[in-house]
């Protein structure tokens, strides 16, 4: 199972090679095919050579299947199971993305009652110890502490969800790609 990418009138063209259509489904899952998970292979190589191509170009799958027996509209259902595939891989990210942003406001939430209350302590302790040497640093260590418990905040507001919009991103550009089935000449 295999082919490549390639780029065809303005589409970036993912080639997949499969002996039967059962190869592009996971063999474990009992749904009908349309509501099929595809198989992880195939769906991880479909997805590598997605990255591939640039993210502005619009993709087109090319399915060749050598051995066709059994279904009789190969091309909707493949269609179908992709596009329901990848349709969930978006709400995935969507709900991964969700459950991030609210971690992070719990985080928030958090990490500024630590820093409210370590500069409360700070202060406190800098007053108490007459030692000024001592007593600057423990507060500052106090303050340190408090901008500390900020951290994991900024980290998912600032870094951690950019993977996860590009994910669902891509997950969309994959669910809304052109699908095309090659089958055999017919046997006369």
């Amino acid at each position: 199972m295999n082919d490549g990418a390639n780029s065809d009138r303005g589409h970036g063209v993912i080639r997949l090679r499969v002996r039967e259509i059962s190869q592009l489904f996971n063999s474990l899952d009992p749904d009908p095919f349309i509501e099929r998970d595809l198989d992880d292979d195939a769906a991880r190589y479909i997805e590598s050579w997605a990255r591939e191509i640039g993210k502005h170009q619009p993709l087109r799958l090319v399915v060749h299947i050598a051995d066709p027996k059994g279904h009789t509209d190969q091309q909707a259902l493949i269609e179908a199971s992709v596009r329901n595939y990848y349709g969930q891989m978006v709400e995935l990210a969507r709900n991964e993305f969700r459950e991030l942003m609210r971690r992070g406001r719990l985080s928030l939430l958090i990490g500024l009652m630590v820093l409210a209350v370590s500069m409360a302590g700070a202060h406190l302790v800098g007053a108490a110890l007459a030692d000024r040497t001592w007593g600057d640093l423990a507060r500052e260590g106090i303050m340190i502490g408090g901008w500390v418990a900020m951290w994991r905040p900024l980290e998912i507001f600032l870094y951690d969800w950019w993977p996860l919009r590009r994910k669902r991103l891509d997950f969309e550009r994959l669910r809304d790609m052109r699908v095309e089935v090659i089958l055999p000449p017919a046997q006369g």
